[in-house]
């Protein structure tokens, strides 16, 4: 009896080691795979896969003009028994989806891939100046005014506004300038204006009553706003077909609040380098230009996200801009170890300068920050100190082929900072 309750013990404790095993191995290899793939077109990828257990991974019929699974199962590789392949073939540019699925039943995870088209891009690397228009009238700060009767009030302190929203209306009517809400306060006076603003995705309505300052003798509501702004940066790439052009490799946001600015449009102009302002542990360095606005722009802005602006240049100015056509690298190419970057730092020159990849991270969620560089070169490292701002965007070049962009520094060692896979500049600007 006491034999049988033994035996029954170890075989409840080795079912509860099964299925926790079985739990954490899902998690993991959920958590391990991707939830897209970016893949060219007519190209042949082998995808390895981590995994103790036996997974299937399952091809819709439908889109085999899209993509073919040379293999429906992964299977052990000899010299591992935890890493599994999949071989894709990429036939057409589209979206196509895989189903993974734990030992052919149980579905786990399904990955989108997205095939572009293979083509050459024209990698840039020159400075440009940026200037954007906002969706809205951005409020950046609130604060007191003092009136004429010597009182000091804040006129929108029970509205429910804060810094980081967007006014889009004055009485009824939209604002797309700071002057125009300047305006509409000076012309409701005392009396009181309606204001409409936004709040994240939120419309909000709010009755504001001015309030005349002693200080210039107008009417004011306490807000410290701003309508536009403007940078410098590098223009990373183009499309030649198109004429669509991809930048910074980040979104621009607002210095005051943080937050990534929404924009109407915008414009890139050339821009003329002033001087380097080298960089130091703890203090980022800073490229200093103007921008050249008596020529016409270069381009304009459609849109600003968190993996860099994009938009259309206009025609007449590609015999202007420097750059070469590269292949495009998806970020399964991207391998730790030497690599380069065009940059500009000088006069009109974009120059290719040494670096080297650190560290590769294929998590989708870390969207501009893809990549640890380091910059290797003596002559940028004594022109510039490493990575310095105005530098974002400047594109990242191994084996032949583009493979990213720079994208930030790090504050503490200039030296190093973070760059983005080109495939996700590519996708975006595709969308």
């Amino acid at each position: 009896m006491r034999l049988r309750l033994n035996l029954f013990r170890k075989i409840k404790i080795l079912l509860i080691l099964a299925i926790v095993t079985s739990l954490f191995t899902c998690a993991y290899t959920t958590w391990i795979i991707p939830d897209n793939l970016i893949l060219l077109e007519n190209e042949e990828y082998l995808y390895e896969l981590k995994s103790l257990l036996p997974l299937k991974v399952i091809h819709d019929k439908q889109q085999s003009e899209i993509l073919h699974l040379e293999k429906g199962h992964f299977k052990p590789v000899s010299q591992s028994p935890f890493y599994n392949p999949i071989l894709m073939k990429t036939l057409n540019k589209g979206n196509a989806s895989l189903k993974v699925k734990l030992f052919g039943i149980f579905p786990i995870k399904t990955v989108r891939v997205d095939v572009i088209p293979k083509e050459k891009i024209v990698v840039c690397g020159n400075t440009i100046g940026v200037k954007l228009k906002l969706d809205g009238i951005l409020v950046v700060g609130i604060g007191e005014v003092e009136t004429v009767d010597g009182k000091s009030v804040i006129p929108v302190k029970d509205t429910g506004i804060q810094p980081g929203d967007f006014i889009v209306q004055a009485n009824n009517k939209d604002i797309n300038s700071i002057s125009e809400l300047i305006e509409a306060i000076h012309e409701s006076g005392k009396n009181g204006m309606h204001l409409r603003y936004r709040s994240g995705d939120v419309y909000k309505d709010v009755h504001v009553y001015p309030v005349k300052s002693i200080d210039d003798n107008k009417y004011h509501i306490g807000l410290w706003v701003r309508d536009n702004t403007a940078g410098i940066g590098t223009l990373t790439f183009y499309d030649p077909q198109t004429l669509n052009f991809g930048a910074l490799g980040h979104g621009i946001t607002d210095i005051d609040t943080g937050i990534l600015l929404p924009i109407k449009g915008g414009e890139i102009i050339e821009s003329s380098i002033l001087e380097i302002k080298k960089g130091e542990d703890g203090i980022p360095g800073e490229i200093k230009g103007i921008f050249n606005e008596f020529k016409d722009n270069l381009g304009v802005v459609h849109v600003n996200s968190s993996l860099g602006i994009y938009g259309t240049l206009h025609p007449h100015v590609l015999n202007e801009l420097p750059g070469r056509y590269y292949p495009i690298a998806v970020k399964t190419e991207v391998k730790e170890g030497p690599a380069s970057i065009l940059a500009n730092i000088k006069d009109d020159e974009v120059v290719e300068y040494s670096i080297e990849i650190q560290k590769v991270s294929l998590k989708p969620e870390n969207g501009s920050k893809g990549m640890v560089i380091k910059i290797t070169d003596e002559k940028l490292l004594n022109e510039t100190g490493g990575i310095v701002q105005g530098m974002s965007g400047s594109p990242i070049i191994q084996n032949g082929k583009i493979v990213g962009a720079v994208t930030h520094v790090l504050i503490n060692d200039p030296t190093r900072g973070y760059g983005i896979f080109i495939e996700n500049m590519i996708k975006k600007m595709y969308e």
